[in-house]
């Protein structure tokens, strides 16, 4: 099908969140969407692909340059943050992961010393939930 959107997943680390959300997508809507796996590392596209995407790529090249050519992206809200998740988010994937016209539905998790407020502390499925229902919701 090669009018699928194409969705980012992004994670790194062990991936498990990207992982949840592909779990998640691939759940709601099986085989309408291009799920793309975009780890940080090797383990978080491996985790990732486990889970069902479509597609995966690593590092820091695959991530800028898919980004750009995506219709939405996910993740935690790390992966906006250059030096995150314990350096793997380089101000690169940073900078083309904020740069990307793709909307962005990003989950309120971090293992970063920032503290976000003013946002409900909810279980990662039902904030899966809710960021599906909101990228879907744009018509994605």
């Amino acid at each position: 099908m090669p009018n699928r959107k194409k969705i980012c997943v992004i994670d790194g680390q062990g991936g498990g969140i990207g992982a949840t959300l592909i779990k998640y997508i691939q759940s709601r809507y099986p085989g309408e969407l291009e799920i793309l796996a975009l780890g940080t590392n090797a383990i978080a596209t491996a985790q990732m692909m486990k889970a069902g995407a479509n597609r995966g790529a690593s590092g820091e090249n695959a991530i800028v340059r898919t980004v750009s050519r995506s219709d939405l992206i996910v993740g935690p809200i790390a992966i906006t943050w250059a030096n995150a998740m314990l350096g793997e988010v380089t101000p690169r994937m940073a900078e083309a992961i904020t740069s990307s016209t793709a909307p962005k539905i990003l989950l309120p998790l971090s293992q970063e010393d920032i503290t976000l407020v003013c946002i409900t502390t909810e279980p990662l499925p039902h904030m899966v939930e809710q960021a599906i229902d909101v990228a879907m919701k744009q018509r994605v």
